[in-house]
């Protein structure tokens, strides 16, 4: 495994993370840092442990062995510290649906302690933002997918995070959103935001990520500065360092093979 280290000290630490299920590895000492103005996408294929990474880091589970250390110190002495600290938008937008958007805002925000002229305020400047002012009294079980994932993004900023985790945040969000997102992250990072970004969309990490991490069945496989990475590794993207360090088979062979069995019309 290639490790490139951050010059900056690490404000989020994986230490050697295992998680077994019945014995069996769902991820194997897992390690890599997060600096303060980072943004590094987490990549890997379905199954390979980037949401049981996440849900560790989350206080989720517990691992089977190994520490998360934020700012030097392990989350699990004082999590809800941690989590005052942390802003998390996850992969499928699970709210509370009979609540509107500003209700559901406004929960995020009690439940982080914040004063009341405060929520209003930043609930309602986020939902203009984001495009949701007219709907923030409807209920989100009307919302639109993409308007589902505005919500929660908002959320994870209302408290003003140190720490912020992406998964597959772009899932839904239209044209204009996603690109809106991409900048939101380059400014995030800009106010010294650390930013993990869990995606297997390659295209996007190139374009918004200063580093990338790899895991391939449970295990690092690369860490490394974009640029570094499509070096060492002698190829031209970051869809073929990916293909080639998951080992994954020739995606232009199993299309045909695919086709080749829509066709067969008796056996």
């Amino acid at each position: 495994m290639t490790t490139i280290l951050t010059s900056s000290p690490p404000m989020l630490e994986l230490v050697n993370l295992w998680k077994l299920y019945r014995g069996i590895p769902s991820i194997q000492n897992v390690h890599f840092t997060l600096a303060a103005g980072e943004v590094v996408g987490y990549l890997g294929p379905n199954g390979a442990g980037k949401s049981t990474t996440v849900k560790i880091i989350t206080g989720v589970l517990q691992p089977s062995e190994g520490r998360v250390l934020f700012d030097g110190r392990n989350i699990r002495e004082d999590m809800a510290s941690f989590r005052a600290q942390l802003g998390y938008v996850p992969e499928e937008a699970h709210v509370y649906a009979y609540l509107s958007g500003l209700e559901y805002l406004q929960l995020v925000g009690r439940l982080r302690g914040m004063p009341e002229a405060l929520i209003e305020s930043k609930a309602n400047q986020l939902l203009k933002i984001l495009s949701l002012a007219s709907w923030r009294h409807s209920p989100i079980s009307v919302y639109s997918k993409g308007m589902k994932q505005r919500v929660l993004i908002a959320a994870a900023l209302m408290h003003d995070p140190r720490l912020l985790i992406f998964d597959e945040p772009l899932s839904g969000l239209d044209v204009v959103s996603a690109r809106l997102f991409k900048d939101l992250l380059q400014a995030l990072a800009a106010e010294g935001k650390a930013i993990l970004y869990i995606s297997h969309v390659l295209e996007v990490v190139e374009q918004v990520c200063s580093r990338v991490i790899v895991i391939g069945k449970g295990r690092i496989l690369a860490d490394a500065p974009l640029s570094e990475l499509t070096q060492l590794m002698q190829l031209s993207s970051l869809e073929g360092v990916f293909a080639q360090l998951v080992e994954q088979e020739d995606t232009a062979v199993l299309a045909r093979k695919l086709v080749e069995v829509m066709q067969v019309t008796h056996v």
